[in-house]
């Protein structure tokens, strides 16, 4: 086992641990055995991670986030599961628990891992930029500033076309846009300066009450099928020779997961912690889901780990 840093509270943990054993008479020895080293991997993680002084306060999300540092670390979905069971087991035995534990399917996690190669849609830095210039080429101010709030706030496509004025006269005043995203779900996202241009020049053009993308005789849909149709047109132009995947705008999100991802961990962040920020800023319900918008980043850590040997 790895040094534990909260040495302390881990001991503590173990004590409340021992008192639930010894009055076990459920399981054959080999299975108490099992599930009693589980629940201590567990405590050590809770330790460190969480300072948590009673293993009765434990819930939702720190099985959430146990499971994603198991699967961060290679666990099988077989293992992750036994130690679910294990934690459970022992929490049934507690007297006073705080909570209920969420079964695994109410954790909204894929127990099994998903492949990231599959997932990399990120733009690269020159597609970026040649997406802005075919849309300065047109003099789609519109479209510019929905490649920008994708790319650097992580919105989607109708999370643009919902913004109104009273929406912009606020992120402008928070540096901060607070959109609704899918299933109703709200949240706010940092906005760098260098949208704030574009996004006043817009509000300046758009009158009040009334969408900035949305012109007053065109439904929302359409407006967005319109900039789709640009990209698809502008592809050829706009992608990295000799590249196939898929252009996407949903791509835009994926450059700013990984770019959001390696800036936190260069900040100091843990990397379990980057991974829940990362999946609040981009609205997920799911935690998980996020390593999809991260494949891009698996291979920039690889790339950083064959450098370094």
């Amino acid at each position: 086992m790895k040094t534990i840093k909260q040495s302390g509270i881990y001991r503590s943990q173990i004590m409340q641990l021992d008192k639930l054993a010894r009055h076990n008479r459920q399981g054959s020895f080999r299975t108490k055995d099992r599930y009693y080293e589980a629940f201590k991997r567990f405590c050590a993680f809770l330790a460190d991670h969480y300072q948590l002084q009673k293993i009765e306060n434990i819930s939702g999300k720190h099985l959430v986030a146990y499971v994603l540092y198991m699967q961060e670390h290679g666990k099988s979905a077989s293992t992750i599961k036994t130690d679910l069971s294990a934690i459970r087991f022992f929490h049934d035995k507690m007297s006073d628990p705080k909570y209920r534990l969420p079964t695994n399917a109410e954790l909204g996690i894929e127990l099994e891992q998903r492949l990231f190669a599959e997932a990399d849609r990120a733009w690269t830095v020159p597609e970026f930029n040649r997406a802005l210039a075919a849309a300065q080429a047109e003099r789609r101010y519109d479209y510019i500033l929905a490649l920008y709030l994708a790319r650097y706030a992580g919105l989607r496509i109708h999370e643009c076309f919902r913004i109104d004025t009273a929406t912009a006269e606020k992120a402008l005043r928070e540096n901060m846009i607070t959109v609704k995203g899918k299933g109703g779900k709200i949240r706010s996202v940092p906005i760098p300066e260098h949208i704030r241009p574009i996004l006043e020049t817009l509000l300046d053009q758009t009158e009040r009450g009334h969408k900035l993308l949305v012109p007053d005789d065109k439904p929302t849909d359409r407006a967005i099928k319109e900039l789709q149709g640009f990209l698809r047109r502008e592809r050829a132009m706009i992608q990295d020779p000799g590249d196939d995947r898929p252009l996407t705008f949903h791509g835009l999100r994926h450059s700013y997961a990984s770019d959001t991802y390696m800036d936190l961990l260069g900040d100091g962040m843990s990397a379990l912690d980057a991974h829940f920020e990362v999946s609040r800023l981009l609205g997920h319900e799911r935690a998980d889901v996020t390593n999809i918008y991260l494949a891009s980043v698996r291979g920039k850590l690889d790339e950083g780990k064959e450098d370094g040997q």
